[in-house]
């Protein structure tokens, strides 16, 4: 139950894979037959990513995953566009992925702009209307946040930052194949995705960059990604994220509203059965099968434990930074105290979950809680 931290990789996804670390090895950059397979392969799953996100092809360029991507898009359009302005502006609860990249400039002489969320962790257009400035060149806000699961209104916020005469990117990592995301429909300027949460291969990713952006190249050497990321492409990974955004295309109405639901049980039911136990995130607006909770007078980390323990794994936020010892900035930027947010409890479904697997969690979890603060400190 950790599947906004990684998914399996689905089973026609490896089998689409596996030619491509064996008989079909060629390197796409090579002239000869191997190496003509393998950039036709590669086309085809720059077709079938775009086709996910309704993007053209040429408009997609692959990367390591979703942090090369928000790097890509953060610093080189920045840098690519110093000329227009050195004002960025992200939000308090974004991934670390661009939280970090845009402090990284911000140290290097660029102006940032870091904007506040609602109690639900939301960015409210006004607030973006407010801290927009002549020189501001870049917004970034996410899609969805990958602690609480609130999805942003992006095309509102798009809409003012273009009417600003800035670009926007967002970070749309936990929502690409998960619910509909439609390029054109939201009016972004640039997308990072991740092949690793739709039940594609860790290590690949893709950077939509809209055609017209100026932007210039993260990684310098040759001339791969139509010039734009240099480095040997990783055609089995490449070829799996194709894959997996196809099936991902193919059932997404269907888990949309099997997640959904499954989601809702456990999320009423944790409520029911555990009192002190505070939902974060938009109790409505959010990804399907996505369950964020804080329970008082208890810490998540000994949750997360004894849950490993009975075989059901969870996180307490963000896997990306499961080693801090600190409470999440999500949950703070929230407006929740540190205390209650220590007691954090991320439960995320994805399609071989089960009623069952929610019935076992909704058996297990109020004992593990009840046990751990009979033996608290600090109720």
């Amino acid at each position: 139950m950790d599947h906004s931290a990684t998914t399996p990789v689905d089973e026609a996804v490896l089998e689409a894979m596996i030619p491509y670390y064996t008989s079909q090895y060629g390197n796409p950059s090579s002239a000869y037959s191997k190496g003509r397979a393998a950039k036709r392969a590669m086309e085809k799953a720059r077709e079938q990513v775009a086709a996910l996100i309704n993007a053209q092809s040429r408009e997609i360029f692959f990367t390591s995953g979703g942090t090369e991507a928000d790097n890509q898009a953060i610093i080189s359009y920045m840098i690519s566009n110093s000329h227009r302005g050195r004002h960025m502006i992200t939000s308090a609860i974004e991934h670390h992925a661009v939280l970090n990249t845009c402090e990284y400039l911000h140290k290097n002489g660029f102006e940032l702009t870091v904007l506040p969320v609602t109690p639900t962790g939301m960015v409210e257009p006004d607030t973006l209307k407010q801290a927009l400035k002549p020189e501001t060149t870049l917004v970034s806000i996410m899609h969805a946040n990958n602690e609480v699961g609130t999805i942003q209104p992006i095309k509102e916020l798009a809409a003012i930052a273009h009417e600003a005469g800035a670009a926007f990117h967002t970070d749309a990592v936990q929502t690409v194949g998960k619910i509909p995301v439609d390029v054109k429909e939201l009016g972004v300027d640039m997308l990072s995705a991740s092949s690793h949460k739709l039940y594609g291969p860790k290590g690949v990713g893709c950077l939509f960059i809209k055609k017209g952006t100026q932007i210039g190249k993260l990684l310098h050497g040759g001339s791969q990604e139509s010039k734009m990321r240099s480095g040997t492409e990783n055609v089995p990974g490449i070829v799996g994220f194709g894959k997996a955004a196809e099936l991902a295309q193919s059932r997404m109405s269907k888990h949309f509203a099997y997640l959904n639901e499954l989601g809702k049980k456990l999320q009423n039911g944790i409520r029911e059965k555990i009192p002190h136990t505070i939902i974060t995130g938009d109790p409505d607006n959010r990804i399907p099968g996505h369950v964020s909770v804080c329970f008082e007078y208890v810490e998540g980390e000994s949750i997360l434990l004894m849950l490993d323990g009975y075989g059901i794994m969870a996180s307490g936020g963000s896997a990306c930074t499961s080693e801090s010892l600190g409470p999440s900035h999500v949950l703070i930027a929230m407006g929740i105290p540190e205390e209650t947010a220590y007691g954090s409890l991320r439960l995320t479904l994805g399609q071989d979950n089960s009623e069952e697997d929610v019935d076992y969690v909704l058996e297990v979890l109020p004992e593990i809680v009840n046990r751990l603060r009979t033996r608290s400190p600090i109720r």
